[in-house]
């Protein structure tokens, strides 16, 4: 039977990885891991494992110990943390000889600094790119781009940090920062018109599968409701931008429109927040990733349901013990 490590499982990320690998076709024995004893990942866990923080100077010894003890086939990133610290970590995880979920090495690079990925945008000429600045006066950047205008940090996901910026008052409060920190761009589109799509790579440039919802989105970031949707012209620049970054594995790319056509919003190489929503309509990425990096398998286009799904909070509960 195949053993799964999915870290960070208190994290909508991470149980949404474990409750989608509960619906897979093989069975697997889950091993969840988190820094809180009381993460509700537990519940989906056959086994759990507290974690140290990924900075902690000890993490990769008890990463270690909790491979090899538990004799791990493959490691799952379950936050964003982890995700770039197995990044820099790529010979460690080849010395153990476990597989773990990690993208192509170059775009995951691209992606820890959004200021690089424009760059990367701007250098091939791709239409989906927004443009955006590391300095600028208040008057010239809303002569450029518009008011209200962004102010989004390099380094961030699920909307975190972003602010809009309509007065010289809220510049002044954030333009310190403009260039280490954050970057300009402007406001592209509508809330209504986002869309979140999941495309799963091979490292050849071809797309094996992909889903696209449009989403409407939360407080925190991530998608609070969300539609199956086939927006015209979406997947050809969904090929187009794989086709460039070649992508391994699970990857989200995130769209808006405007009079241009698409931009891209970011990449992230990862499975995101919205995997249980996909799982729902018949794109169960993480186990593609069973399926592909363990199993050697050539993942292909599920069927999907079409429909709408909305998230709300709910409640998990146990009555025999005071743990998950």
């Amino acid at each position: 039977m195949t053993t799964v490590l999915v870290t960070g499982v208190g994290a909508i990320i991470g149980y949404g990885i474990l409750r989608s690998l509960r619906q897979a076709a093989q069975p697997l024995r889950l091993i969840g891991a988190d820094i809180f004893p009381d993460a509700v990942g537990r519940a989906w866990s056959d086994d759990f494992i507290q974690a140290p923080l990924t900075a902690d100077a000890g993490y990769l010894n008890w990463l270690e110990r909790t491979i090899v003890v538990n004799r791990v086939d493959l490691v799952m990133p379950g936050i964003e943390q982890d995700l770039y610290c197995f990044a820099e970590n790529r010979v460690f995880f080849s010395e153990l000889g476990v597989r773990v979920v990690l993208n192509a090495e170059r775009l995951t690079q691209l992606t820890a600094d959004k200021w690089l990925m424009h760059e990367e945008l701007k250098r091939i000429r791709s239409a989906a790119r927004i443009p955006s600045f590391l300095a600028g006066e208040y008057s010239d950047l809303a002569e450029t781009l518009g008011t209200p205008f962004l102010l989004k940090p390099r380094k961030s996901y699920a909307s975190k940090g972003l602010v809009r910026v309509g007065s010289p008052a809220e510049f002044a409060a954030c333009s310190p920062e403009l260039g280490t920190r954050l970057m300009a761009q402007p406001v592209i589109g509508s809330d209504e018109e986002e869309y979140t799509v999941a495309a799963f790579g091979d490292g050849s440039g071809r797309v094996n599968a992909s889903i696209a919802l449009r989403r409407r989105l939360a407080a925190d970031g991530s998608t609070a409701k969300a539609w199956v949707a086939s927006p015209a012209g979406l997947d050809e620049v969904v090929a187009s931008l794989c086709a460039h970054f070649k992508p391994v594995g699970p990857t989200n790319l995130q769209f808006r429109c405007d009079s241009s056509g698409w931009k891209l919003l970011e990449i992230n190489p990862r499975i995101s927040s919205t995997t249980s929503i996909r799982t729902a309509f018949g794109y169960n990425e993480s186990e593609m990733c069973v399926d592909y990096f363990v199993g050697g398998k050539e993942i292909r286009q599920p069927l999907l349901k079409q429909g709408f799904a909305a998230r709300y909070i709910e409640d998990r509960v146990v009555y025999d013990r005071d743990n998950f």
